[in-house]
């Protein structure tokens, strides 16, 4: 059979190991705030050829 020691330093290395849970992360840290860009009308003004880019499709270009 096994010795107990062994078994012994087998459980103090788990709890060594993964005897606490890590430290709490404060929600201010885990949030990010940007300030949002002024709008920009011509920017973001309707592009059909912009959107073809985005939304290229073999099947769509082949008009199937």
């Amino acid at each position: 059979m096994s010795d107990p020691s062994t078994h012994e330093q087998a459980a103090e290395i788990r709890k060594a190991r993964f005897g606490a849970l890590p430290e709490r992360v404060a929600f201010e840290d885990m949030v990010e705030e940007k300030p949002v860009l002024s709008a920009n009308q011509t920017a973001d003004a309707y592009d059909p050829d912009r959107l073809a880019v985005r939304f290229s499709c073999l099947a769509a270009d082949l008009g199937l």
